[in-house]
């Protein structure tokens, strides 16, 4: 499959999506599937959900014209059989109506995290019996790692995983959508690269339905993808991770999704962990993912998605530069000129990263903390000040400052 056809594929997928996403409001509305603003949410008005639906036909009708019912895949190196296998297009497509499905039922009815859990790994079992399965990883430094025996459990749980990853950063106008836009499109380089075309294809037409919803979801926002959009764009992404990246034989095989999903993968992280060292359920709704936290600083939501754009944007650069910077023969030998500039695209990623994770969330909240102690009492101590910060910025419960 050439690139164009990921092209108008990808276009496809967007004019689908733009078109059906007003009459999936309609439809959110007419039967009640709305979300009302909450404590922990930042809608400002009651809005229509049900724009996965939209996302969903927008791929469903661009892969039936660009996708195979078979993609068959490269060679693996260290495979047990020797061969890439091969990927039945309508299996996957079956597990991404499921996950639609119940994710609409959710948006409407809202289900209970067990339904929910039910239909995700549903959706997954059907990825996985259509072939996407990873039964050995190539690992930088390490080597092939074969698990036949677990591969099917591990992909479920992979699957399931990025639904939830995909899930959770859905809390702001326009952030999931686009940041699966940015992701798909990256993932599509990359496949393309690794002589996947059919997974360049799907990454670029999932790609493109999110890009045609985020029109209509820009802040400020006039209809949600709801949970049968988060849960579908993260199905998809996943599937593509697996086909396009994990079952190649490439040694970037899993640098690649964790750097391109690396803004999700640690927004989701960061929570749960919290969620779990102050007892609470992981599943539980609160209010200390990235975007509420830089809300609460002071941010617009507008600056906001603008900043975890660029962030996204960039570590998804650092793992299209790791797969074509020409640093190593990928034989254990490394070319100096080549290895330096790539670890220095390395640094800056990782510099900026803690750029935006430190000094955007708590340095910018420290010193509105300190104005705010001193105007109450001018003779509060640095050390009270950095007690004070570190109270609120590890729990979370500080309250929003200009």
């Amino acid at each position: 499959m050439s690139y164009w056809d990921a092209v108008f594929a990808f276009l496809v997928a967007m004019v689908i999506a733009t078109v059906l996403t007003p009459l999936a409001a309609r439809l959110a509305r007419r039967i009640g599937a709305t979300a009302k603003p909450t404590e922990r949410g930042l809608a400002q008005k009651e809005t229509p959900q049900l724009g996965g639906l939209a996302i969903l036909i927008g791929v469903l009708v661009a892969a039936a014209i660009w996708l195979p019912d078979a993609i068959h895949l490269p060679r693996t190196v260290g495979a047990l059989k020797g061969t890439g296998g091969t990927v039945h297009t309508w299996w996957v497509a079956a597990g991404a109506c499921l996950i639609a499905l119940v994710g609409a039922t959710d948006d409407a009815l809202d289900l209970s995290p067990a339904v929910k859990l039910a239909g995700q790994i549903a959706a997954a079992v059907l990825a996985v019996k259509g072939g996407v399965k990873v039964t050995d990883l190539t690992l930088p430094f390490i080597g092939t790692l074969q698990f036949p025996n677990a591969g099917d459990y591990l992909t479920v749980l992979w699957l399931v995983g990025m639904m939830n990853v995909v899930n959770f950063s859905d809390g702001v106008d326009g952030l999931a959508a686009g940041l699966c836009t940015i992701d798909g499109v990256a993932f599509s380089i990359i496949a393309f690269d690794l002589h996947v075309g059919a997974a360049g294809v799907l990454a670029a037409l999932t790609a493109g339905a999110a890009l045609g919803f985020l029109f209509h979801n820009f802040h400020p926002a006039s209809v949600f993808m709801g949970d049968s959009g988060a849960n579908l764009l993260g199905y998809l992404l996943g599937v593509v991770a697996v086909v396009g990246s994990l079952k190649t034989n490439a040694v970037v095989a899993l640098v690649v999704p964790l750097f391109i999903l690396a803004v999700p993968f640690l927004d989701t992280g960061f929570v749960v962990a919290k969620r779990l060292k102050y007892g609470r359920k992981p599943w539980s709704a609160d209010a200390n993912h990235f975007h509420h936290r830089m809300a609460r600083i002071g941010f617009s939501q507008k600056k906001t998605v603008a900043y975890l754009y660029g962030w996204t944007v960039m570590l998804a650069a650092v793992a299209i530069a790791a797969r074509f910077v020409p640093y190593s023969d990928h034989h254990g030998h490394y070319r100096l000129g080549w290895s330096v500039l790539m670890g220095a695209i390395l640094l800056v990623a990782l510099a900026a990263s803690v750029y935006l994770v430190y000094v955007l969330e708590i340095l910018k909240f420290k010193r509105h903390r300190a104005h705010e102690l001193r105007t109450l009492d001018p003779g509060t101590s640095e050390h009270e000040i950095e007690a004070s910060v570190s109270r609120d910025i590890e729990t979370g419960e500080f309250e929003r400052v200009g």
